[in-house]
């Protein structure tokens, strides 16, 4: 049986829709269409139900499907090693993230494969942004803060993020120090000025549900689309603010910032490395994959 029908039944069964399986091939969708239709003349029984909106695999697509899918990936992997063995003079790489996270920690990591000759390309986005985008063959890898539903984006674990709530020295002075916040809870922080991304207040909103069992009442006094913006202003005074441990670490250590509560159980946000499934096939983006678990077991 020829081996682009499987490839572009697999596809098809994972994105759940003919015309996004094009163009993750790379073909229309007449021919996806028409290559679907003789792998199921010679199997002389439908592999999918057409709906209103994309296609539904029939109990024999199911079935096919949870057969084929790890041979039809592993003789991907071998012909994309053979394609790469034959000198491949440069592979990219399109990865997207939150530009934090993605500066600091995820390119530092891939130096070692860009100083060996892939390049990278980068962009940024939400969560459910990056898996429409990584669905729709805009990037090969994303790093994202909620795990993909369905078949066609397969997520890992890549590490837990924990969040610490801070302010310049003076407002915690100002407040009397860490044990007050610890003794009054949300009270202590009623009136203060906060810094944040976005005008729902996201991290403040998941600090205050997770260590104080309740939603903040004060609405963003500086709201600004970057955590590294955040983490200056904070700095500087303009409010308290909650970022990631990794983010405001040197800053925690000089003094410039100060903890303002230490809670028995951190707050953690748990980042993932999300592909097309089968995809891993590919070596550049593998090898990426590894790096970046590898990497990852240190922060």
């Amino acid at each position: 049986m020829d081996l682009a029908l499987l490839r572009t039944f697999v596809t098809v069964h994972r994105a759940g829709s003919f015309t996004r399986a094009a163009a993750l091939l790379g073909l229309s969708q007449p021919a996806v269409t028409g290559q679907i239709r003789t792998l199921e003349t010679q199997l002389g029984r439908p592999l999918f139900l057409r709906l209103a909106r994309g296609v539904r695999p029939t109990t024999t697509g199911e079935e096919l499907a949870h057969k084929i899918a790890p041979h039809v990936d592993a003789l991907l992997e071998i012909t994309e090693a053979g394609i790469d063995e034959e000198g491949t003079p440069h592979r990219t790489l399109h990865l997207a993230g939150p530009p934090e996270f993605t500066g600091l920690r995820a390119l530092p990591a891939l130096t070692p494969l860009i100083a060996q000759g892939l390049t990278v390309r980068v962009a940024h986005g939400t969560s459910d942004e990056l898996f429409e985008s990584l669905s729709a063959g805009h990037h090969d890898l994303a790093i994202t803060t909620a795990r993909p539903r369905g078949r066609l984006l397969t997520a890992t674990p890549l590490c837990d993020e924990e969040h610490v709530l801070v302010a310049a020295p003076r407002w915690a002075a100002r407040l009397g120090g860490p044990a007050v916040v610890r003794d009054k809870g949300v009270r202590a922080l009623a009136h203060l000025p906060v810094v944040e991304v976005h005008e729902t207040l996201p991290l403040v909103t998941r600090y205050w549900a997770a260590v104080f069992d309740t939603e903040p009442v004060a609405s963003g006094s500086v709201v600004v689309p970057d955590l590294r913006t955040v983490l200056s202003c904070v700095i500087a005074g303009a409010g308290i603010g909650v970022l990631p441990r990794y983010l405001c670490e040197d800053a925690l250590d000089t003094g410039e910032l100060v903890a303002l509560l230490d809670p028995p159980v951190p707050p953690l946000r748990t980042y993932f490395l999300v592909v097309r499934t089968g995809t891993l096939a590919h070596p550049h983006l593998a090898r990426a994959h590894e790096w970046l678990l590898r990497a990852a077991v240190s922060w």
